[in-house]
C-alpha cells in the first residue's frame, strides 16, 4: 500500500507541489461560500429566494472572472494573474463581512467572484506549465487533492467558528488568501511564459480557436447541464441538512468535510491506477451517474442524519470520477497558445452552473420543495451522463474513420 502511493505521487515536479500547497492554505479558508445560504437566511434574514439571488451574482461575476483571467493568462501569463486574484480575494472578503442589505451583498460577492474567479485558469495554464503529458492528470489531480483536503478542513472548521461568530469567518478567508500568495511570491519565482511553436502548430492541427471546436463546445453544454445539479453541495444542500435533517453548523461542516476526506485519501491512487485505461469521457459517464444517484438517495432513503453519509460518500465516489478527467480532457484539446481561453471556457462552464443552480434550486425548493428538486437535481446529472456518453461514440467513430 505504502509503495503504491507512493508511485502515484512520483515524478511530479517542485512547482506542481508548491501550486498545490498554495491551493491548500487558501481551500483552508474556504469558509465562507459552502455556509453562504445558511448565514444569509439564518443570520441576515433573507429568503431562500433572495439567497439564491446573491448565488447567482456570485455565479456571473465567475463567468467575467474566468473570460477575464483566461483572457489575461494568455497575454501576460499565468504568475501575476493567480498573484492579483489572490492578493484582492483576501481584501474583498474583509468588506463583504461588512455587508448587510441585498443589494450590497450581491453587488460585493459579483466583484469577489470575478476577482477570484480569474484564479482558475490561470492556475490551469501554471499546472500544464510546471507538468508533461505523461503526469498531467495526475498533477490535476494532486491541485484537487490539495483543494479538496482545505475543503475538508475548511467547513469542518469554519461550522465550529459560525457557532460562535460567522463574522469570523469573513477575517479567516481573507487572511488565508494573503497567507498563500505570500507563500507562492517567496517558493515560486515569476515566469512569463511564452508559447511554443511546435505546440502551437500541433494545436493548429485540431483549432487555432476554441469557439470552432465543435466536441469541446458540445463537451461545455454537457459539463454546464452537470454541474448545475453537481454544485448544489455548496449551495442548497447546507441548507437541506440544516432545514430538513436538522444538522446543526458543525455537524454540516463535519459532514461537508467528509468529500474532502476521502479525495484526499484515494483520488491519486485511483488515478494512478485507471489513468489511460480507457477515454476519459468514459469515465466522466460513470461518474456523473453517480452523482445522480446520491441527490436521488435524499428522495429514496429515510429523512435522518446517516443519509447525509450515504450522500456525501456517491457523491465523492461521483467527483473522482468525472472533475479530474473533465480537466484532462480539454486540455488534451488545447495548445499552450489558447490554453487560457480551453481553461477560461471551462470555468465559465461552472460559473454558469453557479448562476443557474442557486436560481433555479431556490425557486424550485420555494415553490415545490426540496424533494421535487432533489429529483430535477438527479435528472439533470443523469442527462449529462448519457450525453458524456454519446459525445463518447461521436469521438471513437471519428477516430475510427480517420484509421481507416
Amino acid at each position: 500500500m505504502f509503495s503504491l502511493y507512493k508511485k502515484a505521487y512520483a515524478g511530479l515536479s517542485t512547482s506542481t507541489w508548491i501550486l498545490a500547497v498554495v491551493l491548500l492554505i487558501n481551500r483552508c479558508g474556504a469558509m465562507v461560500i459552502p455556509f453562504m445560504t445558511v448565514y444569509l437566511t439564518q443570520q441576515l434574514h433573507f429568503s431562500v429566494q433572495q439567497a439564491g439571488l446573491v448565488m447567482t451574482c456570485y455565479g456571473i461575476g465567475g463567468i467575467v472572472g474566468a473570460f477575464a483571467g483566461g483572457r489575461l493568462s494568455d497575454r501576460y501569463g499565468f504568475y501575476p494573474v493567480q498573484f492579483w486574484s489572490l492578493l484582492l480575494q483576501g481584501m474583498i472578503f474583509l468588506v463583504l463581512g461588512q455587508m448587510h442589505t441585498l443589494l450590497q451583498f450581491c453587488i460585493c460577492i459579483f466583484v469577489l467572484s470575478a476577482v477570484g474567479d480569474a484564479f482558475r485558469p490561470a492556475n490551469t495554464a501554471a499546472t500544464a506549465h510546471y507538468s508533461n503529458p505523461e503526469n498531467r492528470t495526475r498533477s490535476y489531480s494532486l491541485n484537487r487533492l490539495a483543494s479538496n483536503l482545505g475543503w475538508s478542513v475548511g467547513p469542518a472548521v469554519g461550522g465550529i467558528v459560525a457557532s460562535f461568530s460567522y463574522h469570523l469567518l469573513f477575517w479567516v478567508d481573507g487572511l488565508t488568501c494573503m497567507v498563500a500568495i505570500l507563500v507562492m511570491r517567496i517558493l515560486i519565482p515569476p515566469v512569463h511564459v511564452a508559447p511554443k511553436t511546435h505546440e502551437v502548430k500541433q494545436a493548429t492541427v485540431k483549432t487555432e480557436s476554441v469557439y470552432r471546436d465543435g466536441v469541446y463546445l458540445a463537451f461545455i453544454a454537457l459539463s454546464i447541464l452537470f454541474t448545475t445539479g453537481f454544485l448544489q453541495l455548496s449551495t442548497m444542500v447546507a441548507l437541506y441538512f440544516k432545514e430538513v435533517l436538522h444538522l446543526e453548523e458543525a455537524q454540516i461542516g463535519m459532514v461537508l468535510g467528509i468529500n474532502g476526506l476521502l479525495v484526499a485519501a484515494i483520488e491519486m491512487v485511483l488515478i494512478y491506477k485507471i489513468e489511460n485505461r480507457k477515454h476519459p469521457l468514459e469515465f466522466m459517464t460513470r461518474g456523473v451517474a453517480l452523482a445522480s444517484l446520491a441527490y436521488l438517495s435524499f428522495n429514496i432513503l429515510p429523512a435522518a442524519g446517516f443519509v447525509s453519509i450515504v450522500f456525501i460518500v456517491l457523491f465523492t465516489a461521483g467527483e473522482m470520477l468525472s472533475i479530474p478527467f473533465m480537466t484532462a480532457f480539454f486540455i488534451s484539446r488545447s495548445g499552450e497558445h489558447n490554453r487560457g481561453q480551453y481553461a477560461a471556457l471551462y470555468t465559465v462552464s461552472f460559473a454558469v452552473s453557479t448562476i443557474l443552480s442557486p436560481t433555479i434550486g431556490s425557486a424550485m425548493i420555494a415553490h415545490y420543495g426540496f424533494k421535487v428538486w432533489w429529483y430535477v437535481a438527479a435528472g439533470l446529472c443523469l442527462m449529462s451522463a448519457v450525453g458524456f456518453n454519446y459525445l463518447y461514440q461521436k469521438v471513437t467513430e471519428k477516430k475510427r474513420s480517420y484509421s481507416l
